[in-house]
């Protein structure tokens, strides 16, 4: 049987952001369908550091494995550019030998993106506080800037009694919002849960 082991940027440091990151995503990819064959998750805490695990993965997996790094973009995508080619590019990673064009997948333009994907999940998590004015109808998410989306998040939960912030509260998030929503409004989300679920069909 197909083992599948992602590397996944983010979590911070410390063994203490282990459980709360792995069952955030593992919860995630159960409502998006996995749980025949759930990914083993590994945190990858910086980005540097998570390139750095992503290779060892490569190097010591098994015959039956295969290996993932998810990681975020950090900046548009070029249009025809594939993760590796941004990778390059932006990080300047070079692929590793071990490694195809279905081994890197992009969070574009970061995890925060993928929340604004499903307002409904927003809503239902922080409240009747939440402010939706700050959340536009952008047609082309992955293309809004970064800073825009962490303002936009910041504005509308600012009366919440938990306003949006990075770790537990982005993770719990996490957990509550709909993986076909995110593939509907982010391509390259929908790439990486195309390819995931189609493991799901292997031996």
């Amino acid at each position: 049987m197909v083992r599948i082991k992602i590397c996944i940027e983010g979590g911070g440091s410390g063994r203490e952001h282990d459980e709360t990151f792995r069952q955030a995503w593992t919860r995630f990819f159960a409502a998006a369908g996995l749980n025949r064959r759930m990914p083993r998750i590994v945190r990858g805490e910086s980005r540097t550091r998570t390139f750095d695990k992503f290779r060892e993965a490569l190097q010591r997996r098994r015959h039956d494995e295969i290996v993932i790094m998810l990681v975020d973009s950090e900046g548009p995508v070029t249009a025809g550019h594939n993760p590796w080619q941004h990778l390059g590019n932006r990080d300047n990673w070079d692929q590793p030998p071990e490694a195809d064009d279905h081994s890197a997948y992009l969070m574009v333009q970061f995890m925060e993106t993928w929340f604004l994907a499903d307002q409904t999940a927003l809503r239902n998590f922080f409240g009747p506080s939440f402010n939706e004015n700050p959340l536009r109808e952008w047609p082309d998410l992955e293309a809004v800037p970064k800073d825009t989306v962490l303002n936009a998040l910041d504005r509308a939960t600012s009366d919440c009694q938990k306003p949006y912030s990075k770790g537990k509260v982005s993770f719990e998030l996490l957990e509550q919002i709909n993986p076909d929503a995110v593939a509907a409004a982010c391509p390259h989300a929908r790439e990486l849960l195309v390819f995931l679920r189609g493991l799901t069909q292997l031996r």
